[in-house]
């Protein structure tokens, strides 16, 4: 018979097994819908900025998670929201062959990342592979506008052998190409082709031309001959270029790079059933190694996808809990890797360990301010080599700190222990220690007696919780007005553990081999 104490484990493992498997698809989702950067932006000072939470920063907000509501169908975005001086206008524009899905990923990437690139110019542009998008605060719609202007050449050079032919013939599939795509009407003007190279090159060239719809076609054809006197004056002899602008963009290679299938409205739009389709199958009809085997064989895959990582889950935390079971907690061994910096990156907060840095010294070494990685400041107590106190009382601050909560306390974020490196991460207590008051006489008159009686009722809190209230029953042993630090609101925080000790819950004495404390 199965043990209840092995049941209780399977099915606390089986918990935590289903919630990674949850929590890893999960960060894959995360991981795969987490937008790209756009490769170029433009964010213009000149037209103006916005503050932050402003009114035109909600509405340009706003505008911009509804702007994929608002497509004519061929992959071209107009809106705008908002009023007066307030006012946002958008335009969204999807390369005229790529898929409805991959048009509104794109565009929905950009109005995440554009903001984020430019993050209070009222005016920005921004162009990724498959899109455009912009933003302003003035209207757009029907304007031509050629600047700014983006462009990315290849760096590969036509041979010299083909050179004349390969350049004629690039300008005469633009000249096609415009004059086609400027023709499309008012939903797309866009065209793509391809031209070869003579016949002993064996060289394709794949063009692509394309305008906003809004502008007219004089507009368009105006602007695809200016992209073009681009790549005459930049980029001639390169087997391929980019030009983009606001109002439109032209691109070759020598390899296929468009999908020349996509020619029809990017909506997705019901296909007629011909006459002659056959009747359906019956209902319950099945073929054989048809839709049942297909359906059975789907069930089977996903069923050992999930049972056998599971299992495997389930048993190495059986064979976890039931190890940590057996070993030994050792309450003088710092027991948490999860608290441990890297030397280097405290190096780094510390601006390594820099005199400007350094807030005082105290017995065992110097204390110096840092700013970690998520901006948060800290305080890094560094032991000096030569320090009284050694490793065995290191590693009791340590074990002793991170185990106490409670808003009289400093609290520990974390250490470091590398070769001859002993450092202590706490948070950062602006206003120092209680002492720089008491003693400093143009700081004291900043304590009245409701500060005082505020600090004096912190201390007795935090050292009722050490004495009482706590899981451990500490003793600190060095209490001492340099040792309780004060923050912004000259709220006390009992600090400096090194000195500490530790007692049984009913236990009212007990004995030292040294002398220490103040």
């Amino acid at each position: 018979m199965v043990s209840s104490t092995f049941l209780r484990l399977l099915i606390i493992c089986t918990q935590i097994a289903l919630q990674i498997i949850i929590t890893i698809n999960i960060n894959i989702t995360h991981a795969q819908l987490q937008p790209p950067a756009i490769p170029s932006a433009v964010c213009d000072n000149s037209k103006g900025n916005y503050t932050t939470n402003s009114t035109y920063q909600k509405n340009l907000n706003d505008l911009l998670s509804s702007l994929l509501s608002n497509s004519n169908g061929y992959g071209f975005y107009n809106s705008s929201m908002g009023q007066n001086s307030d006012t946002v206008f958008a335009i969204g524009l999807c390369r005229g062959d790529v898929k409805s899905d991959a048009c509104g990923k794109c565009l929905s990437d950009a109005t995440y990342v554009l903001p984020k690139n430019c993050p209070n110019q009222k005016e920005a542009i921004g162009w990724s592979k498959n899109c455009m998008l912009r933003y302003a605060n003035r209207s757009m719609y029907g304007l031509l506008e050629v600047n700014p202007a983006y462009d990315v050449v290849n760096v590969e050079n036509v041979s010299s052998t083909y050179l004349d032919a390969f350049n004629k013939e690039v300008t005469a599939l633009f000249k096609g190409l415009g004059s086609e795509a400027a023709g499309g009407g008012d939903l797309r003007k866009f065209a793509v082709g391809n031209a070869s190279v003579g016949s002993n090159s064996n060289l394709t060239i794949y063009g692509l031309a394309q305008c906003t719809p809004d502008v007219s076609e004089g507009e368009c054809a105006t602007c695809l001959d200016g992209a073009f006197g681009v790549v005459q004056s930049c980029c001639s002899g390169t087997v391929g270029a980019t030009i983009v602008t606001p109002s439109c963009n032209i691109k070759y290679e020598i390899r296929p790079f468009f999908d020349s299938t996509n020619e029809t409205p990017l909506t997705s739009t019901p296909l007629a059933i011909p006459a002659s389709a056959p009747p359906p199958p019956p209902t319950g009809a099945t073929t054989p190694g048809g839709k049942k085997s297909n359906t059975s064989r789907t069930v089977i895959i996903t069923v050992v996808t999930i049972i056998v990582p599971m299992l495997l889950i389930i048993s190495i935390c059986i064979y976890l809990r039931l190890k940590k079971r057996k070993e030994k907690l050792e309450g003088d061994e710092i027991g948490t890797e999860a608290l441990q910096f890297d030397f280097n990156s405290i190096k780094v907060a510390t601006d390594n360990f820099s005199e400007a840095n350094k807030l005082g010294r105290g017995g065992f070494g110097a204390v110096y301010r840092g700013r970690i990685w998520n901006e948060e400041d800290i305080a890094v107590k560094r032991l000096s080599r030569d320090s009284a106190q050694g490793d065995t009382e290191f590693k009791n601050e340590v074990a002793l700190v991170a185990k106490l909560q409670h808003r009289n306390l400093v609290r520990l974020l974390g250490f470091c222990l590398e070769e001859n490196e002993r450092l202590l991460v706490y948070e950062f207590v602006p206003n120092a220690s209680l002492d720089k008051f008491i003693f400093d006489p143009i700081k004291r008159p900043h304590l009245d007696w409701d500060s005082r009686y505020k600090i004096i009722v912190g201390i007795g809190r935090g050292l009722l919780y050490l004495h009482e209230d706590s899981r451990l029953r500490i003793i600190h042993r060095d209490m001492k007005a340099s040792n309780v630090l004060l923050d912004a609101e000259m709220h006390p925080k009992i600090a400096d553990f090194g000195m500490a000790r530790l007692f049984d819950l009913d236990q009212t004495q007990g004995e030292t081999s040294r002398v220490v404390g103040t």
